[in-house]
């Protein structure tokens, strides 16, 4: 990680209003991690690490979606993160 990214990250802190279970990264993984610049999503595609993965962006998919893409306030993060939880329930619902 570069030194600018660190101070990034520092200067961000992830609001506690945030924080949270992230559906759209728990149900879409690697396209919600293209979406919101989150490459370690990728490690869903490694057997045995994608299950521990999976769980790991349903827990913390808020915060890295917010310290790796820059938000304009949380109201555009919560409306953009409500609309990839609506996103992952339609392709549940698909496959069901």
């Amino acid at each position: 990680m570069n030194k600018r990214k660190e101070i990034d990250l520092k200067e961000n802190p992830v609001p506690d209003e945030i924080k949270g279970w992230s559906w759209g990264a728990f149900f879409l993984n690697w396209i919600w991690g293209i979406g919101n610049n989150t490459y370690r999503a990728f490690w869903v595609f490694v057997p045995y690490v994608n299950f521990i993965m999976i769980i790991y962006l349903g827990l913390k998919g808020n915060e890295l979606a917010w310290k790796h893409k820059k938000w304009d306030s949380i109201e555009q993060f919560k409306e953009v993160q409500k609309k990839w939880t609506k996103a992952a329930f339609s392709f549940l619902a698909v496959c069901v």
